[in-house]
């Protein structure tokens, strides 16, 4: 029995072997492995903050592009309006234009064909004129062949001439 139970020597210097490795480990290994540990957790803890910074800073960066987008969208809506008004207001003026320089043509029409009417109203009376004093002229030759018819003639024509 004497295998299983320990002596008083043996207890003593098991503990005091264990102390001394304890005092050995920890001066020797545990403080360099709790600082490479510390170090670790340290290291491991920037690493998070870093990329909960990053993913911070990358929704930050798609908020702004999505700004971005917004107002280059707006911008785009804005100079398509504007150019639409600019056609508008071009096809508007053109129209205009057209409908008074037709207008005008018109016009000139009209005048030009007024002055060829009376143009020509005007040749027609020379012409019915002219035409009328050959009848008359070839109708008084006719008539005033003999004497006279001459003096008949003349004679009407004073009293007709007293008369007015």
């Amino acid at each position: 029995m004497e295998l299983l139970t320990p002596d008083f020597g043996l207890i003593f210097w098991t503990t005091l072997t264990f102390l001394i490795l304890v005092v050995l480990l920890r001066a020797l290994a545990w403080k360099p492995i709790l600082k490479a540990v510390n170090d670790r957790e340290d290291s491991i803890n920037e690493a998070l903050q870093t990329a909960e910074k990053a993913r911070a800073e990358i929704a930050n960066l798609k908020n702004e592009n999505e700004e971005i987008m917004r107002q280059a969208r707006a911008e785009r809506d804005e100079i398509l309006k504007e150019a639409r008004e600019i056609k508008d207001s071009i096809v508007s003026q053109a129209k205009q234009a057209a409908t008074n320089e037709s207008a005008a043509m018109i016009e000139n029409a009209r005048k030009l064909i007024e002055n060829e009417r009376m143009a020509a109203v005007t040749e027609l009376k020379n012409s019915i004129g002219e035409l009328a004093i050959d009848i008359a002229e070839k109708i008084l030759k006719k008539e005033l062949d003999n004497q006279d018819s001459q003096k008949a003639l003349v004679a009407d024509l004073v009293k007709d001439i007293k008369l007015n």
